[in-house]
């Protein structure tokens, strides 16, 4: 996304910015000070940020919008928080082996091009120990319940109205099944992972 469609985008999920904070607290929790962390396409940057609020972390964002690391790295600057939000590929991060001790990819994971190369980087810039959750939806996930979750994002009904649209449209049919995320991580010999249904979606936490 780039230009007003990342700025719409930005608008649009700063309305759910409570989720960003819980997941937030909920990885902080099992962090030690000091811990470096990357964020694959982190968009807007929310969740770094408010990361960043939590602890002595070192927190990176890697997004390939040049809008996007743009309006991050404004909003970081605005927090008084310290992330380096920086442009780049997935699917070729510009990381040396064994950076990072934690790793978290949410709801972008479907648009990776090369998703079984995404996911070698990700398994490659993990530290020995380290881990990596990929949070993203699921391919059967039933519109009802992505209703029920749109309704409650506090959206005006036009907002509303194009956010279910796009769900059914395109990001249910690119997002994957739980067949099609196991055949990937075994293609890209990932050893140790678990894979979790929640809400509409997928979590998938892999270990180095």
């Amino acid at each position: 996304m780039e230009g007003m469609v990342a700025k719409w985008y930005t608008a649009n999920t700063g309305k759910s910015y409570e989720e960003f904070t819980r997941l937030a607290q909920r990885i902080a929790g099992e962090l030690a000070p000091g811990s470096r962390v990357l964020e694959v396409a982190p968009g807007p940057g929310y969740f770094c940020i408010e990361l960043a609020k939590l602890g002595d972390y070192s927190i990176t964002g890697l997004d390939i919008s040049r809008t996007f690391v743009e309006i991050a790295s404004k909003r970081a600057a605005e927090a008084g928080v310290r992330v380096d939000f920086r442009q780049g590929n997935a699917s070729s991060m510009p990381f040396g082996e064994n950076t990072f001790d934690f790793l978290v990819c949410r709801a972008a994971f479907k648009n990776f091009g090369d998703p079984i190369r995404a996911l070698q980087e990700m398994y490659r810039v993990l530290k020995p120990g380290g881990r990596g959750l990929i949070i993203d939806l699921r391919h059967d996930a039933p519109m009802e319940s992505i209703n029920h979750l749109v309704d409650g994002m506090g959206l005006g009904p036009i907002d509303r109205m194009f956010t279910k649209l796009t769900f059914r449209w395109m990001l249910l049919k690119s997002a994957y099944t739980r067949e099609q995320f196991q055949y990937m991580l075994a293609q890209a010999k990932i050893p140790r992972v678990e894979i979790k249904e929640a809400d509409i979606g997928f979590e998938i936490l892999m270990t180095k």
